[in-house]
């Protein structure tokens, strides 16, 4: 007997802290009752397990990179008609969702699947994945600005944690320089507010790599599929932070 909400996270249907949701709001019955409480343990080879009316399956498990172009929506649906990240994913029959998000303005490395474990595993505050970005910025900014992005800055929402942060670019002559920015936290907007907070506003931002998984060679609007040692070593990493959070 598992949980209904692992259960729901593994066949795909959403993340475990989503597939909570879902159940809380009576959108999915076990055995033709709706069930709206968290702790109900199910067996998924013989329980009847319906979401929105129709049964779970165990769905083959997808794992999908998207370089995000810029002004599209993080999401699997729009009700305003406006572009989503899953309109790129031409040939794959699998509903997937996307771990984590980027804002509209942000373009990058999205992964995208139908495991609600490894989902639950890479956007948990405890596990603390790095998820690194190029940011360019008017202006040239002195290296006691990067310090502060190090040491962390303080927003509306608390301080920040610690960054890596380097120069990657720098244009004297036209004013403009990109930085590399390595967070392990997941607040809205996060990067953005960081770099006003130390007066240098983003211009662009683009993700470029997620934990131990890199950008690299795909360009804007292509996807493509994860490797087995990837998604295995996706989720060592996001196992390791854990320890390295508690000192193990």
């Amino acid at each position: 007997m598992e949980r209904l909400q692992k259960v729901l996270a593994e066949a795909g249907v959403a993340s475990r802290r989503k597939s909570e949701e879902l159940i809380a709001s009576g959108r999915v019955e076990v055995n033709g009752q709706t069930v709206t409480a968290l702790g109900v343990k199910v067996d998924p080879a013989k329980d009847v397990i319906k979401v929105d009316g129709k049964p779970i399956s165990g769905q083959s498990k997808v794992y999908v990179l998207l370089h995000k172009p810029k002004g599209v929506i993080t999401s699997v649906s729009d009700p305003g008609g406006r572009k989503v990240v899953t309109d790129f994913l031409h040939g794959i029959k699998e509903r997937v969702f996307p771990v984590g998000r980027l804002d509209y303005d942000t373009e990058g490395l999205l992964i995208l699947t139908n495991d609600g474990e490894l989902a639950n595993l890479l956007t948990h505050p405890k596990y603390h994945v790095p998820r690194t970005y190029h940011a360019t910025i008017e202006g040239v900014p002195h290296g006691t600005v990067l310090d502060k992005l190090r040491s962390g800055v303080k927003l509306e929402d608390g301080m920040t944690a610690p960054a890596e942060v380097e120069y990657v670019d720098v244009d004297p002559e036209n004013k403009r320089t990109v930085l590399s920015i390595t967070i392990r936290e997941g607040r809205n907007r996060q990067v953005r507010r960081m770099l006003e907070a130390v007066h240098f506003p983003v211009v662009r931002l683009k993700r470029v790599q997620y934990g131990p998984i890199e950008l690299s060679g795909l360009a804007r609007g292509k996807f493509r599929h994860l490797r087995a040692d990837e998604v295995k070593l996706l989720r060592e990493t996001a196992l390791s932070t854990q320890n390295i959070q508690k000192g193990e």
